[in-house]
C-alpha cells in the first residue's frame, strides 16, 4: 500500500477542541482530549488528513525516561530519503517517538496506546522493558505545516537498561541528560523539531 493511501486516525478539528483551543502544550489534567477523540475519531487515506485543514491526526508522542538515572533518549532523525517517511522533519532532533494512528491499531480498545506501544517497539529496542507508561498532556503547535495538522498525546515511558535505535528513521540516538539535550537546542548546527522544544519548556511535568 502506497503511504498516500493508508488509512489514519483522524479527529475534525470542531469536534476535537470544542471551546477549548489552546496553542503549546496542556497538562492531561486539565481536559480530557482522549475520551474526545476516542469518541469522535475515523480513519481516512492519509493523503486527505495532510490536506484537509478541518481535520487534526492525533499522534502519539512518546518520552523515554530511564527510572534510575532520569535521563531521557534523544535521538536524531534520518538524513536520506529513503530512511525517513515525513520529509519534512528529515535530520531534525527530537526526543519524542511516535507515529500515526493507523487501521491495524484498531484491534484494540484503545487504539491510541495500542499504536504508543507498537511505535515503540518498532523504533527502538529498550533492554530492560517498560516499567510505567502514562499520559502527561498535549500538544498542539499550529505554527508550521506539520504541526497544523497533527495533534500530540504526551506520553512518559518509564524504562529500564539501554534504549537502542532499531528503525532505519533513526540516525543516532542513547539516553542523555536534560543539560546536553538543552546544549542541542541552544547549538544552532542542530535542529530540533517543534514538539521537542514544547517539551522541554514543560520538562517539570515529566518526574
Amino acid at each position: 500500500m502506497k503511504k498516500e493511501d493508508q488509512l489514519i486516525m483522524a479527529v475534525e478539528k470542531e469536534k476535537l477542541f470544542e471551546s477549548n483551543y489552546f496553542q503549546g502544550f496542556l497538562p492531561s489534567k486539565k481536559i480530557d482530549f482522549l475520551t474526545r477523540i476516542l469518541k469522535n475519531y475515523k480513519y481516512i487515506k492519509r493523503k486527505e488528513a495532510e490536506e484537509s485543514p478541518q481535520y487534526k491526526q492525533p499522534i502519539g508522542y512518546i518520552v523515554l525516561k530511564d527510572k534510575k538515572e532520569s535521563k531521557i533518549f534523544a535521538y536524531q532523525r534520518a538524513v536520506k530519503n529513503k530512511d525517513i517517511t515525513e520529509k519534512r522533519l528529515k535530520g531534525m532532533w527530537s526526543f519524542g517517538i511516535g507515529g500515526h494512528i493507523d487501521k491495524t491499531d484498531d484491534k484494540e480498545k484503545d487504539p491510541i496506546k495500542a499504536s504508543v506501544l507498537r511505535e515503540i517497539d518498532e523504533e527502538v529496542k529498550i533492554k530492560g522493558g517498560i516499567v510505567e507508561l502514562k499520559l502527561i498532556g498535549y500538544i498542539n503547535d499550529d505554527s508550521n505545516s506539520v504541526g497544523r495538522v497533527h495533534f500530540g498525546l504526551l506520553y512518559l515511558a518509564k524504562t529500564k537498561g539501554d534504549i537502542i535505535p532499531t528503525a532505519p528513521e533513526i540516525k543516532e540516538g542513547e539516553l542523555r541528560e536534560i543539560k546536553e539535550i538543552r546544549e542541542i537546542v541552544k547549538n544552532r548546527d542542530y535542529e530540533m523539531e517543534e514538539w521537542s522544544k514544547i517539551v522541554l519548556k514543560n520538562i517539570k511535568y515529566f518526574k
